[in-house]
């Protein structure tokens, strides 16, 4: 789908569909007011009859309006003018795409960016209708055999700029939209695909493949040898079951000067978790192709960042391996040596994520970091405590949190400050080696952001827990969302002055 800003006369224009606003008490948007003006008072009368009443996310497709040179004029409800908020705007941008993929449209003008939406400005909307029009028309076809999907027709959007004066700033969004479902898109397709196919090979694969594609890019990977050498005993012992190796993936964006010191993200990647020896309960268990959905999302996310060339060094880390019961597979009680030289006595196999994540963790202390983020689909828990809307933060920097935050508030892929306190790591404590990994039943999340902690002190850090963020799991509805990309994306972009 392209995207391009356009200053015309919507009565004019010659696409297939123009997308108007409502209001909730029948009033017009400014263009729908013009397209009344030029229908001679047809769009007016079609709201007398009730069938719209411009509700926020109400669409109506009218066809063949008199005097308008479009085929179609779709209104979309904007609710009241006084009270539009960003949460609303972005529902109303998913609506409208989800109306028009029920038209056979090829091209539209969409003139949506004159809505009213308190504290945001054209540029906000205008890339909010790019993200939400890509993730709209968003397909996993490529594994299927006889049947190709719902399809998509259409393929040319057109921004309405009524000032030209706009026009950068919309530009400037278009680019930065689509640089972001880039990588959203990316981060879906790698977390959609099952785990015959998304291995930790695979992903070592797609890493280097991404390379190759941008110049500022370079992807190293360390295979179980050189983790050996390096002491990962952590992160070796979860991959020790399964006849799938693990990988530690290394990709570099070289955006900023040499000796500029690089954000680092951090990414979890269990390929598939059965929970090892301490396995899972089969019911649901397919659900766990996503346990790699913070390593999706770090992928997406650089590739985002090459796409816009962002003038900073970036660093990805992938802590790739499935975990599998077998004969050679961990068992509860196991001590292992990590990276750090600290040892964790595994109470419970299935509290894989934090144990590849720590050697990752120490691997970067390596490259100096200006900031760390991790994010992990790491607990159930956060699950519970957070549902669906929001990640959980935890941070040992108040302005890594803070600026995490901000990124979240403006994207809306919002997060919530947890505490990591002292106080929790009681929980962690073990009779025979210097840690658990795990803290029990109670505070779950809290308690795996506390072993995680024991892990970087020595920079500014971050972890995500996005168990609850990253996908919905509902059986044929099953899906990736791409969060957190965008708020990842946003919070690089501010580090980057863009």
């Amino acid at each position: 789908m392209q995207f391009t800003s356009r200053s015309v006369n919507p009565v004019k224009a010659k696409h297939q569909c123009l997308v108007v606003g409502l209001y909730e008490n029948s009033q017009l948007s400014a263009t729908a007011s013009l397209l009344d003006q030029a229908s001679k008072g047809h769009l007016q009368r079609i709201l007398k009859r009730g069938d719209i009443s411009g509700k926020a996310g109400e669409t109506l497709v009218l066809h063949d309006v008199p005097n308008i040179t479009a085929q179609r004029v779709l209104i979309v409800g904007l609710g009241s003018q006084d009270r539009g908020d960003g949460a609303g705007f972005v529902k109303i941008a998913a609506a409208t795409i989800a109306a028009l993929q029920k038209t056979q449209a090829t091209s539209t003008l969409c003139c949506l960016g004159e809505a009213q939406v308190s504290d945001r400005d054209l540029y906000w909307k205008s890339r909010r209708l790019v993200e939400q029009f890509h993730a709209g028309v968003y397909r996993f076809n490529s594994m299927r055999g006889t049947s190709s999907g719902a399809p998509v027709y259409l393929q040319q959007v057109d921004l309405l700029v009524s000032d030209k004066a706009d026009s950068k700033g919309v530009k400037r969004a278009i680019k930065d939209g689509s640089a972001i479902a880039l990588g959203t898109n990316t981060a879906k397709d790698l977390a959609n695909s099952p785990g015959n196919i998304c291995t930790p090979t695979y992903l070592a694969q797609q890493s280097k493949k991404l390379a190759k594609t941008y110049s500022s890019l370079t992807t190293t990977v360390l295979e179980e040898a050189d983790m050996k050498k390096l002491g990962m005993g952590s992160l070796l012992s979860v991959s020790q079951g399964s006849a799938e190796p693990a990988k530690l993936i290394v990709i570099r964006h070289k955006g900023g000067k040499v000796k500029d010191a690089p954000h680092v993200l951090v990414g979890k990647g269990i390929t598939f978790d059965t929970g090892g020896i301490s396995l899972k309960t089969p019911g649901t268990m397919y659900e766990m192709i996503y346990d790699m959905c913070g390593a999706a999302s770090v992928i997406g996310a650089i590739h985002t960042v090459a796409e816009l060339n962002l003038p900073i060094n970036v660093i990805a880390v992938i802590a790739a391996a499935e975990n599998m019961p077998s004969s050679t597979a961990s068992r509860p009680g196991d001590i292992v040596k990590t990276m750090s030289g600290q040892t964790v006595e595994i109470l419970n196999t299935d509290a894989e994520g934090r144990l590849v994540l720590c050697d990752a963790l120490t691997y970067i202390d390596k490259f100096n970091p200006a900031t760390v983020i991790d994010v992990a689909t790491l607990t159930g828990a956060v699950v519970v405590a957070l549902g669906s809307h929001a990640s959980a933060v935890y941070a040992n920097d108040e302005d890594v949190a803070q600026r995490i935050n901000q990124a979240g508030e403006n994207t809306l892929d919002r997060v919530w400050r947890m505490p990591l306190w002292d106080d929790y790591q009681s929980q962690l404590n073990s009779a025979f080696a210097d840690m658990t990994n795990t803290g029990g039943r109670d505070a779950g999340s809290i308690t795996a952001a506390c072993f995680l902690a024991r892990f970087t002190k020595k920079y500014r850090w971050a972890h995500l827990d996005i168990a609850g963020t990253a996908h919905r799991a509902n059986g044929s509805d099953k899906a990736a969302t791409g969060r957190p990309v965008n708020l990842l994306c946003q919070y690089l972009m501010d580090q980057a002055g863009s």
